[in-house]
């Protein structure tokens, strides 16, 4: 699939979507990333240092991305999106420090996760100030309908890692039950991240329930495509070690998948390797030669590319233009990356 995107002048032609995102709201950015670094300083030294090791180690900014985006989309250049989208960013860095903690997790986005740097306790106490300063930053901005969004979002985050927990080693997990897990856990906030754009642009309800829709299909599709990768990418794209959720028992959909399609002898595989963690060392090997065969890996991809073009198609009933065609750019970039 090719990217939409009309490229500007200026634009290199190598460019993917999300860089021409980024490149339209360069100056933003720079505010927002000013906002992050002002954000997460405290006397206690050891705030700044473990979360800046993370904040700091090459993540993509695409949900402070998408909460500017959405604001310019509706003409709004206020200035309080710059402090949201720091605060959205807060929230994400927050859940991945627990979430490295739950799943005891050694890399993320290539480096060694701060837990294994500077162990359990200190990160989710790290996470729990950035939380909390991100409320700090919401409660500033002023606005009721905000809060509620966030506190709503916050709510579902914590209710999404409960229910992965709760359906962790269970082969059994039904797809619906992936998909809450899924909205709750990674598409809530994407979600957050766009409708907060048209809150502080005044947009028309329609208009904000557009840019949600927007977020919250790209998030299911963007954490489709990463429990895909799982499975078939390297170390060096995936950003953390391949087959992290096979050796932790996570039930996603290409596992879903494959143990419905098995054969007896499949499933009494996957419930060895999954639910009772029983694995030798060519277990992964033969999971993705399952997977392989029986398509769940493709048809995973193309759940995501129909959630993909439902994020798109919210964008409908906004004008076109550069902004605009960025944003469905970014959709295909999220899909395309697994291949």
């Amino acid at each position: 699939m090719e990217n939409v995107v009309r490229l500007s002048p200026g634009k290199r032609a190598d460019q993917n979507a999300l860089e021409v995102l980024a490149d339209l709201l360069q100056t933003e950015m720079l505010g927002v990333n000013e906002a992050i670094l002002s954000g997460m300083q405290s006397h206690v030294h050891l705030i700044p240092e473990l979360s800046g090791h993370l904040i700091n180690s090459g993540g993509k900014r695409i949900r402070p991305l998408l909460t500017i985006a959405s604001a310019h989309l509706c003409d709004y250049r206020g200035g309080r999106e710059i402090n949201l989208a720091a605060a959205i960013e807060f929230v994400h860095t927050a859940t991945l420090l627990h979430d490295d903690v739950v799943d005891e997790s050694d890399l993320r986005r290539g480096k060694a996760t701060a837990n294994t740097v500077w162990g359990n306790q200190a990160s989710v106490l790290v996470g729990d100030y950035l939380f909390s300063r991100s409320f700090q930053m919401i409660a500033q901005d002023g606005s009721m309908e905000v809060v509620e969004v966030m506190a709503n979002t916050s709510t579902a985050l914590s209710e999404g890692e409960v229910l992965q927990l709760s359906a962790a080693n269970n082969v059994d997990t039904s797809e619906e039950t992936y998909l809450k897990v899924i909205d709750a856990k990674t598409a809530a906030l994407f979600a957050a991240a766009t409708r907060i754009g048209g809150i502080v642009a005044d947009a028309s309800d329609s208009e904000k329930d557009a840019l949600e829709s927007y977020g919250r299909n790209l998030g299911v599709a963007f954490q489709l495509v990463d429990d895909a990768l799982d499975y078939s990418a390297t170390q060096a794209t995936l950003g953390k070690a391949v087959g992290d959720d096979f050796r932790e028992g996570k039930i996603t959909l290409p596992a879903i998948l494959a143990y419905r399609r098995g054969s007896e002898e499949d499933r009494n595989f996957w419930k060895r390797t999954l639910s009772d963690l029983d694995q030798q060392d060519d277990d992964l090997e033969k999971a993705i030669m399952l997977m392989t065969d029986q398509g769940t890996l493709a048809d995973t991809i193309g759940r995501a590319q129909h959630y993909g073009s439902v994020a798109k198609d919210a964008l409908g009933i906004f004008p076109d233009g550069e902004l605009r065609q960025a944003l469905v750019g970014v959709v295909d970039f999220c899909v395309n990356r697994a291949y």
